[in-house]
């Protein structure tokens, strides 16, 4: 269950500093922040994979199995 919470928070992270790229790129004068806002989602989007397969291999989350 607490896995599933940090894979829920990372991926609200990531949308975030993609909201925030967005708001800087569309200003005249943020190029500086834009491009460290989507590194930053990049970072997190890049973790929270990392995460969910660590999370999987050591069976803190399970996977569906499929039906047939």
């Amino acid at each position: 269950m607490i896995a599933k919470i940090i894979i829920i928070i990372m991926l609200i992270l990531s949308i975030f500093n993609l909201v925030i790229a967005l708001v800087a790129m569309t200003t005249n004068n943020k190029t500086q922040n834009m491009s460290k806002r989507l590194g930053r989602r990049l970072i997190f989007s890049v973790a929270t994979l990392l995460f969910i397969i660590l999370s999987v291999y050591m069976q803190w989350i399970k996977l569906n199995v499929p039906p047939f």
